[in-house]
């Protein structure tokens, strides 16, 4: 299949959305598919205002449109909400062009956090967003049933993945902040370091040990400031992300409002017991127990976490594969279309051929 992806996150960003399609896009042209990714790279930006790691892309109907055209594409998915999939949502609309959507960040709520705006208003805005689409992906279930209530439609479940062979239990090892700082377990949190993800529940838990934080943001300089015995260590990934998770002892999540939050995938893959609020993702991704604690006392969701098995907790992780991610993707796609009586015989004989999805496993009724 010819596959067109529109999304206003990627990269030099960094969080779960990038990695999800930059995986996604791997594993797809892996399988003999062709994977086009309509980004800000595309366009000229402006910084966001609040978040000036983010760029928001001057995004234009007629380069949108002059690209579609020329690509003949099977299918289009828009990844986001932002300049780039309004224009090309616009310019789907106008052509006639049937798309899929994927809801992959509660900004509704970030906005009201940050200006004010009741979430509603927001809310109604994705409504209408999404509306058009014949299929809206979401990641869990708990975040499924939230949108169904929302009056969302057509939602279909798409699930993340994490890269086993990279995110897998190592030797500790660290620099010599680190070995003079290890006396007593470290509690790690790894993300966007900024107001919505809740960040400062986490350093301010009683906790025996150190904290670290690994990520950036628009509020890393305050909270370095405000928090002088927590070791904030900045964005990292690679290598050198897979080792400060092996470096720790228990993955804190204080976020309330993430849709799935591929950290706790990652944590998990290395063996590294989870502690996290009972919200949407975690109580999706966490077996408790198993693989991490969930409680409204972050705290003592910590403590309890450092007494799991840790070889158990990466066999738990190791059911998320990429590989099914991009075949659940083409499920969906295969589905959506059925439904809308778009192409069958096409998205069928491709999604078998490459990705080996037996029919059977596509019949799942849109909901």
């Amino acid at each position: 299949m010819r596959i067109f992806i529109a999304t206003d996150a990627w990269k030099p960003q960094v969080n779960g959305v990038v990695r999800t399609y930059e995986n996604l896009k791997r594993e797809l042209e892996a399988a003999g598919h062709m994977v086009t990714i309509l980004s800000p790279l595309d366009f000229a930006t402006l910084p966001c205002p609040g978040y000036r790691e983010i760029r928001l892309a001057l995004a234009r109907r007629s380069q949108v449109a002059a690209l579609l055209k020329e690509g003949n594409y099977d299918h289009v998915h828009i990844a986001t909400e932002g300049p780039i999939g309004l224009a090309t949502r616009g310019v789907c609309l106008r052509k006639g062009i049937r798309f899929t959507t994927s809801f992959h960040t509660r900004f509704p709520e970030y906005i009201e956090a940050y200006t004010g705006l009741p979430a509603w208003i927001s809310y109604a805005f994705q409504r209408w967003f999404h509306r058009p689409g014949i299929g809206m992906f979401v990641a869990t279930r708990s975040l499924k049933t939230e949108l169904s209530g929302r009056g969302f439609r057509r939602l279909m479940l798409w699930s993340r993945g994490v890269d086993t062979a990279q995110f897998k239990p190592r030797a500790k090892m660290g620099d010599a902040e680190d070995a003079a700082a290890k006396a007593g377990p470290t509690f790690l949190y790894v993300g966007r370091v900024s107001r919505e993800k809740n960040v400062e529940a986490f350093l301010n838990l009683d906790l025996p040990g150190r904290k670290v934080v690994v990520g950036d943001g628009p509020i890393l300089g305050l909270l370095r400031s405000r928090y002088p015995d927590v070791v904030f260590k900045g964005a990292k990934t690679g290598e050198d992300l897979a080792q400060e998770y092996s470096n720790a002892d228990v993955f804190v999540f204080p976020s309330r409002t993430d849709t799935f939050g591929l950290v706790l995938l990652e944590a998990m893959a290395s063996g590294l017991g989870v502690a996290a609020y009972p919200v949407t993702g975690p109580i999706d991704v966490v077996t408790p127990g198993v693989t991490g604690c969930l409680d409204e006392d972050l705290r003592a969701a910590a403590l309890a976490a450092l007494k799991l098995d840790r070889d158990q907790v990466r066999v738990q992780a190791m059911r998320h594969d990429w590989s099914r991610v991009a075949n659940l993707f083409l499920a969906n796609i295969y589905q959506a279309r059925r439904a809308a009586g778009l192409g069958k015989r096409l998205v069928k004989a491709h999604a078998a051929k490459h990705l080996h999805i037996k029919p059977r496993a596509t019949a799942r009724p849109i909901s």
